[in-house]
Order: structure tokens, then C-alpha cells, then sequence
């Protein structure tokens, strides 16, 4: 077997179409957009080159030059962890423990000569949004930007010496059939029938122009300490600019305590059951395809994306009035659209949001791990650390 790094063209093809031969047998896999993947590594595109980040992939060619593996790591400039800490991710191969091995080798490698003392697998080199950990149960297609793999890369990762670091829970419900846990409803009927309190979805320039704003305020106080880093305007709005073309309002809603934002949910329909047509090319044809099943075959499952509430007010019932106000809104009748919804990545150090799910009677759908290898191999291992 021979490493090849990706250098050239042919070897950034052969990247993408290694992972289209390995799944091409396999009806739950959902092929990526060739541009979401082939952009990460491409400093026109990711701006974290520019801020100083590194990424290096490669291929791996068994004895008659046939592709069975691949990888990728990265150094993440932003990154701020104890000892210094690479990723690892794309990971793709056969069913060959040495061939596995020899590629999470190659990865080590080249992060310890960048001065690493960890590596974390699979990751993406960006935000934990796209691309972030390893199936381990719920087998199902992928949603839009999640990872699918075998099931087999998990002995793969735990046998090399990977350790969790920690797990991303995808939960689900029905829209519809399914009722909420009765002391949430308690504390959301307080909470509605207080009148300092609004709930409401945005439309037409509203939901342009105020939402942006009103995401930003909540985000910044709610996430901003955990995430490490705060959202400007300007990057909130680029990033509802970007949800435009598979944006429904129905599924963006704010609260609100005299008239200032406290919460927020943001949902957008699985648009992986639109991309699943169009075979990773969003050229002529597959825009034509995706537009076309818009219409004709739109989603009827909803994904939710980020869920929010000012620290002040968390845990005194908002979270459980706005989904309950929701519900009356929306969600309780026959005439919205969306059968289904996933809660996707939740991990296992936000037991607040993992307890929000669980009153409302959603059930962990698919279970995702993050691992950690420490190279140094006698150094005390430690888990991702708990939200308060």
C-alpha cells in the first residue's frame, strides 16, 4: 500500500470519487455536494487559512494503484485547547484494519511535526457544525452537512486508541401525535400568559432584516462564552443570506420580554432530501433537479439547527413557552407541511439542551462520536467538559 498526498487536480477528483465508489452500494448513503468538501481545503475559500490554519489530505493506493482510502487533518488557528490539538477527518476505506491504521498514522504524523500534541476524528476544518463525528448508531440517511460512514470505522477508531471525547446526539420527533411533558406545559402556560412575554415567527422584511439582529443579541449572550467566540451582525446576515434559498419562515421563531429578544429556534427543511438528487453537482442539471423537487417533492422533515435563551432567562419556562406557542401556531395543524422533526447535534456536555429535548418527548434518533488521541500515550485523557 502507498500514501499519496493530494497535489494535483486528478488527485482532488480522485479524493471525492473515492467516497462515490466506496458507498456506491449503499441506499443510506447521501452523496455531499463535491463544493461543500473540495472548498475546505482551498484558502480562496476557507478563511482559515488566511488566519493561519493548515490542511493537508491524502490518498491511498493498494498494489495496483486503486484508491481504498483517504484523509484528511487539519490545524484549526482557532482552536484553544489545553495541549495543543489537531483534527483528522474525510476519513474514508475499505474494510482493512492495516489500510486504516496507515492512514491515521499519516495524519498523526504530519499534526505532531506541526507541533499538535492530540488529534480529534473525524472533524471537519471549520465550523462543528458540518462534518463533525463518527456514526456509531441510527444508520439512517444523513442530513444536509452531517457525516455517514460504516459501520465498521468505529472498531477502526476505538482499536487505533481513540477515546471519546465526547458524543453528539441527533434527537427526533413527529410534528404531529406526540404530546409534551406535563410540567413543561405548566411552566410554559406561566410564561405565555404573562403579557411582558411575545412569541412570534418573522416575515416578509422582518425576517431579513430584524432576524439577523434579533439571532446575533441572543446568540452572543446565550452561546458565545461556550463557543468561544461572538457573531457580528455582518456574519449573521451573511449567514441568514446563505439560508435564503431553503429558508421558511415557519420555521424561524423568536421570543421576546418587553419587546428585547431572549430566545430564538432555528429550523430549515432537511434540504438532503433535495440534494440526494442531484448526485453532488450543483451545475445546471442539478440546480434543475434540486428546484424541481422544491416544488414537486419538497421535505417533509425539519431540521433544527440552533436553539437559544439569555442566560437570565433560562430554566424559567421561556424555552418551554415558545415551543408550546409554536405548537399553537403552527406545528398542531393538518396543514403544515413538516411530518417530522430532527434535533440535530446535541452533545453530551449540554445536559440543559439534552433535558429540553427530552420534554418534548424526543427520543435520540442517531448517536455521533468525537474522538480524542493523545499521542502522548501515558498523558490522563480527559472528556469535553460540562456546560453549567
Amino acid at each position: 500500500m502507498k500514501i499519496v498526498e493530494v497535489s494535483s487536480p486528478a488527485h482532488q477528483k480522485e479524493f471525492i470519487e473515492m467516497a462515490v465508489q466506496l458507498y456506491k452500494n449503499e441506499p443510506n448513503w447521501i452523496r455531499p455536494l463535491d463544493k461543500d468538501i473540495e472548498g475546505l481545503f482551498h484558502a480562496d475559500i476557507n478563511k482559515l487559512f488566511k488566519l493561519g490554519g493548515k490542511a493537508k489530505r491524502w490518498l491511498l493506493q493498494d498494489e495496483n494503484g486503486k484508491t481504498i482510502g483517504r484523509v484528511a487533518a487539519f490545524v484549526n488557528p482557532k482552536w484553544k485547547e489545553k495541549q495543543p490539538t489537531g483534527g483528522m477527518g474525510f476519513f474514508e476505506c475499505v474494510e482493512n484494519q492495516e489500510a486504516a491504521f496507515l492512514l491515521m498514522d499519516t495524519a498523526k504524523s504530519w499534526l505532531e511535526e506541526q507541533g499538535m500534541e492530540a488529534m480529534d476524528g473525524p472533524v471537519n476544518f471549520g465550523e462543528r457544525d458540518k462534518w463533525w463525528g463518527l456514526l456509531v448508531q441510527g444508520f439512517s440517511p444523513p442530513n444536509y452537512n452531517m457525516p455517514w460512514n460504516f459501520p465498521y470505522y468505529k472498531d477502526f477508531f476505538e482499536a487505533y486508541g481513540f477515546q471519546i471525547y465526547f458524543k453528539q446526539f441527533t434527537y427526533m420527533r413527529p410534528v404531529q401525535g406526540v404530546g409534551f411533558d406535563p410540567k413543561m406545559i405548566d411552566r410554559a402556560n406561566k410564561i405565555i400568559g404573562d403579557p411582558d412575554f411575545e412569541f412570534k415567527h418573522m416575515t416578509g422584511k422582518e425576517l431579513s432584516e430584524k432576524a439577523p439582529e434579533y439571532f446575533m443579541t441572543v446568540y452572543n449572550k446565550a452561546w458565545a462564552r461556550h463557543m468561544g467566540k461572538s457573531l457580528t451582525l455582518r456574519e449573521t446576515q451573511l449567514m441568514f443570506g446563505k439560508m435564503k434559498p431553503i429558508m421558511d419562515g415557519r420555521l424561524i421563531y423568536f421570543g421576546f420580554h418587553k419587546g428585547e429578544p431572549v430566545s430564538f429556534f432555528i429550523n430549515i427543511p432537511e434540504i438532503n432530501q433535495l440534494f440526494k438528487y442531484v448526485n453532488g453537482k450543483m451545475d445546471l442539471i442539478g440546480k434543475l433537479k434540486f428546484v424541481w423537487n422544491k416544488i414537486f417533492n419538497p421535505p417533509n422533515k425539519m431540521l433544527g439547527l440552533v436553539f437559544g435563551v439569555v442566560p437570565e432567562f433560562q430554566g424559567k419556562g421561556v424555552e418551554s413557552a415558545m415551543i408550546m406557542a409554536y405548537n399553537e401556531k403552527f406545528a398542531k395543524h393538518d396543514s403544515f407541511p413538516y411530518k417530522t422533526i430532527e434535533m440535530n447535534w446535541i452533545g453530551d456536555f449540554n445536559p440543559k439542551m439534552m433535558r429540553v429535548c427530552e420534554q418534548l418527548n424526543a427520543e435520540i434518533y442517531k448517536t455521533h462520536h468525537t474522538y480524542r488521541y493523545l499521542f502522548d500515550r501515558e498523558k490522563t485523557f480527559e472528556r469535553h467538559p460540562i456546560f453549567e
